[in-house]
């Protein structure tokens, strides 16, 4: 029995209601061995626990690096999934910001997460760059103002991703450097540039407590330059 792809996609980068096990139990019409329910979770876990960060992701982080530039995480997903996940990968101290999804803080497509983002940073959004992989994500992006770059994985592949400025196969299809100089070109094409944006909820948002504060966090944002987020 093959679950429906659809139902899936719908959740991808928000937060959502969809149980596969649940679904699974309903499409046969009757309760299953709970015992499998564990060897579900557990395969999911291992298979988790295999993953890489995908291609360029790496790089784009290096040139974070050389840059200058702080980078956040925003995400509809809790806090201790996203540290737990960054802690595995070893990447957890290249991030200089975590706003995940709280009571206050609500899932994508709700542009919140990416206008605290901001805010916390001291960045302009126009000259922010977001990277996304989902409808929700790229919508959440697009109306808090940043400039997207969509990355689609297997899941999200066959879904309309055209909202964003820019959809490229990889990260190694474009370099940070060019993503900013990208969003620099949009923002002198549009109408002036609004101030860093204000979130609308002051909810405290998850920064990791052994990441030191970097040297251009400390300037002010009329003389940082762009961000990325």
């Amino acid at each position: 029995m093959e679950l429906v792809r659809a139902r899936w996609q719908a959740v991808i980068g928000t937060e959502g209601v969809f149980d596969p096990w649940a679904e699974l139990q309903r499409e046969v019409g009757r309760p299953l061995d709970p015992s499998l329910e564990a060897r579900r979770r557990a395969r999911r876990d291992e298979l988790q626990a295999a993953y890489a960060p995908r291609a360029g992701v790496l790089e784009w982080l290096s040139q974070a690096d050389r840059l200058g530039l702080p980078v956040a995480v925003a995400s509809s997903s809790p806090a201790a999934w996203v540290e737990g996940h960054l802690d595995r990968l070893g990447l957890a101290d290249r991030f200089a910001l975590l706003v995940c999804r709280t009571d206050l803080i609500p899932p994508k497509p709700d542009p919140t997460s990416y206008r605290e983002a901001c805010y916390r940073l001291g960045a302009n959004p126009r000259w922010s760059v977001a990277v996304e992989d989902s409808t929700h994500g790229v919508a959440a992006a697009v109306t808090a103002g940043l400039f997207t770059v969509a990355v689609p994985h297997a899941l999200t592949v066959d879904l309309d991703l055209s909202a964003a400025d820019v959809l490229v196969a990889s990260l190694d299809d474009l370099t940070l450097t060019e993503a900013l100089a990208l969003a620099r070109e949009r923002a002198a094409a549009a109408a002036p540039a609004p101030a860093p944006a204000r979130a609308p909820t002051r909810a405290p948002a998850r920064a990791p407590a052994r990441v030191p504060a970097r040297a251009d966090e400390r300037l002010s944002p009329s003389r940082r330059p762009p961000d990325l987020v």
